[in-house]
């Protein structure tokens, strides 16, 4: 009994650690970047929940089934959107929104500021 009551928990817990890149992906959907994410630590976890996914359909084991599938198609596609938003800066493309004010402004100085300061 406490073993199968084990066993429920930790598959239980699998899941819901499995599912938590969507935290990720939400922010780089909302930054528009993934620049800020390690495809190579995504993929090394990858080749991990895959292990542990045929171990489990090897020995019959639903415990390590399901929590493994979960996390492997969750971090398959962390990977995916990470690959397609590529390394941008952030936020939203300037040029593409028809804004002539994006990273390409330049500063402007005031006759009154010191050489280089700009307000």
């Amino acid at each position: 009994m406490i073993v199968t009551g084990l066993a429920v928990a930790a598959a239980a817990w699998g899941v819901l650690m499995g599912v938590s890149p969507v935290l990720q992906i939400r922010r780089m959907v909302r930054q528009r970047s993934s620049r800020d994410v390690s495809i190579g630590y995504f993929a090394i976890l990858l080749v991990g929940f895959l292990l542990w996914l045929s171990y489990g359909v090897a020995a019959r084991n639903l415990v390590l089934i399901v929590p493994n599938a979960v996390a492997l198609l969750i971090g398959a596609s962390t990977i995916a959107v990470a690959l397609r938003l590529g390394q941008r800066t952030g936020g939203p493309d300037p040029a593409a929104a028809g804004c002539d004010n994006g990273p390409r402004a330049v500063a402007r100085t005031d006759p009154g500021n010191a050489p280089g300061e700009h307000r």
